[in-house]
């Protein structure tokens, strides 16, 4: 069975719900980064954007070669033989993770733009705005440095249950402790699964 999402859109998602990506250069160095993604017309995702310290090697490395590994995790857990009926039936871990390979440009330009988009992501009810900081704000952008990172591929990997059977299946969701996990299983299970 191959583990894919169920459309693009579920790609997107994963990358808003879970903004945290570990994003890997040649030289095998990598930094934990909150990414926003932007996507086309259909919501397939194609690019991220984020900023980095100025004094983060990985700035001069990706100035070197613009190649970028980015890893996301999202929702994942260990599913117990607890939750379900059948004696037979071994432990598994479902999670939803993507492999990202990218092309990363460095924007200066864009900076305070990914710093407040950033923001605005992560604060949807405008609890804060980088304005309310003043000066302060414009100091601290002159040490980050945005960054847009072109998707050449995207690997998903959705292994959320789509192979159980359908009483197996309704067991878990119906048992398991994660609710973000159990929205994607059930976001993700095939219409037509046995």
């Amino acid at each position: 069975m191959s583990f894919v999402p169920r459309t693009p859109g579920e790609i997107a998602a994963l990358i808003r719900d879970h903004p945290l990506a570990w994003v890997t250069s040649r030289d095998l160095d990598a930094t934990l980064l909150p990414l926003i993604v932007e996507g086309d017309a259909h919501g397939t995702p194609v690019a991220l954007v984020g900023h980095y310290p100025r004094r983060n090697p990985q700035v001069a490395a990706f100035a070197r070669d613009p190649r970028a590994l980015i890893l996301f995790t999202g929702p994942q857990g260990y599913v117990s033989p607890t939750l379900v009926s059948n004696p037979t039936w071994g432990a598994t871990w479902n999670y939803a993770a993507l492999r990202i390979v990218a092309t990363l440009t460095f924007v200066p330009d864009e900076t305070e733009d990914a710093l407040r988009r950033l923001a605005a992501r992560l604060e949807p009810t405008g609890g804060w705005r980088p304005e309310q900081m003043g000066e302060r704000f414009d100091q601290l952008a002159r040490h980050v440095v945005a960054f847009r990172a072109q998707i050449l591929s995207c690997e998903p990997q959705f292994k959320l249950g789509q192979d159980e059977r359908v009483a197996t299946f309704a067991e878990i969701v119906a048992g398991h402790p994660d609710p973000a996990l159990v929205m994607a299983m059930l976001r993700n299970r095939p219409h037509d699964h046995d």
